[in-house]
């Protein structure tokens, strides 16, 4: 995501500092998941891509993302997003398909064109629709 939009960008626009680093230190000594998984009321991974999505069905917590998702108790949600081929690739199915058995929240992604000029399911779903799912999950 950093090659996209710097962490600056997001910090400014949020008004909340930005993880990037998993052992930067945090304010207790603690690792910085630890206090992420002490506040969070709900995680929203979007854009999901095809690789956090198998990190997380699998249990590979080897960044920041995925170390938080697997450390956090609250509602993860999906959303994801990515070319058609690799959407409907049976193990990217096989694994969206296992957190949804672990309770994980996938938000359906639309069809549409798509960034790489495909045409298909994999368009990041509307932010309206993440929103409210997010909403829904917090009650």
């Amino acid at each position: 995501a950093t090659k996209l939009v710097g962490p600056t960008t997001f910090a400014n626009l949020t008004g909340h500092p930005v993880l990037t680093d998993l052992w930067e230190g945090s304010e207790h000594g603690n690792p910085v998941h630890i206090d992420i998984q002490d506040v969070a009321r709900a995680m929203l991974i979007a854009p999901a891509t095809a690789n956090i999505i198998g990190k997380v069905a699998h249990g590979i917590a080897d960044d920041a993302l995925s170390t938080v998702a697997l450390s956090v108790d609250c509602p993860v949600i999906l959303a994801p997003a990515m070319n058609t081929k690799m959407y409907t690739n049976p193990i990217v199915a096989d694994n969206v398909k296992k957190l949804r058995r672990f309770g994980y929240t996938i938000i359906e992604p639309g069809e549409g064109w798509l960034a790489c000029g495909h045409k298909g399911p994999g368009r990041l779903a509307p932010e309206e629709h993440i929103a409210q799912t997010v909403r829904d999950q917090l009650g």
